[in-house]
């Protein structure tokens, strides 16, 4: 691996900050002058260990790079994941980020800023209550919760504060965070200060909204994130520079890299690969309708990842039933948001070429490009096919547009994603989702757009009805308004904005070898 800085001067960047010599900070104005096209990388349903956006991102670029100029833009890794579940997020075979333990870790300490930020506004609002309460707050109705980068079950329930202020709360991972999602919807620092400074984070008695100006920690908040709002730059196995910046999880965030690492990232390279979190309906959705409209640019292509273990998932065994999970995304993808698009069936080693010839001929049968992706194994070559697939979709006329008008209700948005999107019929309102909506309507931001919080492994809210399930009903238990972000959640079903480990997780199966983990 080149040190740091050659990648620095082969981009001709001016303004950065060294860390160490495998990465360094790029101050957010400091763009190149290029008008690169953008492309988006996202993925049919997911198993539970993923469908390897992260890995077929790196080998595009790492392909693209070799006849143009490509620069990527991905998210930071969060811990939960990292000792839970799925694992890092540093790609994986021959297509890797580097330093990836370095990056899956600690990185440059954003993660930790944003969560000791977070949870310094929970510590000033309670004691600002305890102190005498001079906002006139009601503790019954704080908005912000404490966070951890952690998947931790335990903290999905807890009860704080003294005898006499003593309530029922809970954490949320860092990556569901507001301060998360501000810091990657932003467009530089001032415009992140001024979001920060809308947070809404309690309610008072008279029902009034406190945000975090009130509070009157505005600038000891953005002190803490000073350094954080400035994208890192790091590098592929082969040297192509990626900016990795903020982390949110599709299936309960936007699930996107910040504007300012993709606006970075478009205008030092000829193409800008990025991708969304979990499956098209959820990461690609919101990309399109939230992240878009911010980044002033929709997708020149998108890439759209399959894989015969997550087509078997779908189809409860058999990829051939599943490929209609492969179909409701094309469909969505091509017909709802009018983007190119090009199938990439990322290769594993046990699938048989059968399977895989199946997949590639019957997208070219609806009309859409397809090929094997073997960057995992092949690196850079593997992805060979798939980059000229994708300049070729990137020279068609652009199209991509959101789903939805955002002046329209907030009922409205949620019907067009859950009826459009996910196929569903009836959609049931709790007696909570429902009073939520009515004191958005009060507060004048029903014109926001609205990011679902759902299972990442159904169209639906149950996360065992798989496939391409159609007329079923959807169900909304909560919402929540985020002034700061500049959106509406809303909460599906029994899905937790706090995740938790599986019974053996990774923190068991890792190794210290020497100082690191592998």
């Amino acid at each position: 691996m080149k040190n740091i800085l050659d990648v620095v001067n082969r981009l001709n960047i001016k303004k950065y900050s060294l860390y160490g010599d495998k990465i360094c900070k790029v101050e957010e104005g400091c763009f190149g002058k290029k008008h690169g096209k953008l492309v988006l990388v996202t993925a049919i349903s997911p198993t539970k260990s993923g469908n390897g956006k992260t890995t077929v991102s790196i080998g595009l670029a790492d392909a693209l790079n070799k006849t143009n100029n490509a620069v990527l833009s991905l998210r930071e890794p969060s811990l939960g994941p990292v000792f839970g579940a799925k694992g890092g997020a540093v790609g994986g075979g021959k297509c890797m980020l580097e330093p990836a333990t370095e990056i899956d870790l600690h990185f440059t300490g954003d993660m930790h800023a944003i969560t000791s930020a977070n949870n310094l506004i929970c510590a000033c609002l309670d004691n600002h209550i305890y102190q005498g309460n001079e906002l006139n707050i009601d503790p019954t109705k704080i908005t912000i919760k404490r966070c951890l980068d952690m998947n931790d079950r335990a903290l999905r329930d807890i009860m704080i504060g003294d005898v006499k202020n003593r309530r029922r709360e809970h954490f949320i991972i860092t990556s569901a965070t507001e301060i998360m999602a501000i810091l990657c919807l932003s467009k530089d620092f001032d415009d992140f200060k001024n979001n920060i400074a809308k947070m809404t984070v309690a309610e008072t008695f008279d029902g009034k909204l406190v945000n975090v100006e009130k509070l009157g920690i505005l600038d000891s908040v953005c002190g803490l994130l000073s350094k954080a709002v400035s994208p890192n730059l790091v590098q592929t196995s082969y040297g192509t520079p990626a900016f990795v910046h903020g982390g949110p999880f599709a299936n309960i965030a936007h699930g996107a890299s910040s504007i300012i690492a993709t606006k970075l990232a478009l205008s030092y390279g000829d193409y800008a690969v990025t991708e969304a979190g979990f499956g098209a309906d959820l990461g690609a959705e919101k990309f399109f309708d939230v992240v878009c409209p911010k980044l002033n640019k929709y997708p020149d292509c998108v890439v759209l990842i399959a894989t015969i273990p997550a087509l078997k998932t779908n189809g409860y065994g058999d990829y051939k039933v599943g490929i209609m999970n492969l179909q409701r995304h094309i469909d969505n993808i091509k017909n709802k948001f009018g983007a190119n698009i090009v199938v990439a069936v990322n290769k594993f080693d046990d699938d048989l070429k059968e399977e895989l010839n199946f997949v590639v001929e019957y997208c070219k049968k609806q009309g859409v490009s397809a090929c094997v992706c073997e960057a995992f194994s092949k690196g850079f070559s593997g992805a060979k096919q798939l980059a000229e697939l994708v300049k070729y979709e990137c020279k068609k006329q652009n199209k991509c547009h959101s789903l939805y008008d955002y002046k329209t209700s907030v009922k409205s948005k949620i019907e067009k994603i859950a009826k459009e999107v996910y196929g569903a019929g009836k959609i049931i309102y709790s007696e909570k989702a429902e009073e939520k909506i009515k004191e958005i309507n009060k507060f004048g931001y029903n014109d926001l757009p609205v990011v679902i919080a759902k299972t990442q492994y159904s169209f639906s809210c149950d996360d065992k009805l798989l496939g391409a399930p159609e007329n079923f009903d959807f169900e909304i238990s909560d919402i929540e308004l985020r002034t700061g972000s500049g959106f509406i959640v809303v909460v599906c079903g029994k899905q937790l904005l706090m995740p938790a480990l599986p019974k053996l997780p990774r923190a068991n199966k890792l190794k210290l070898v020497g100082k690191e983990l592998k």
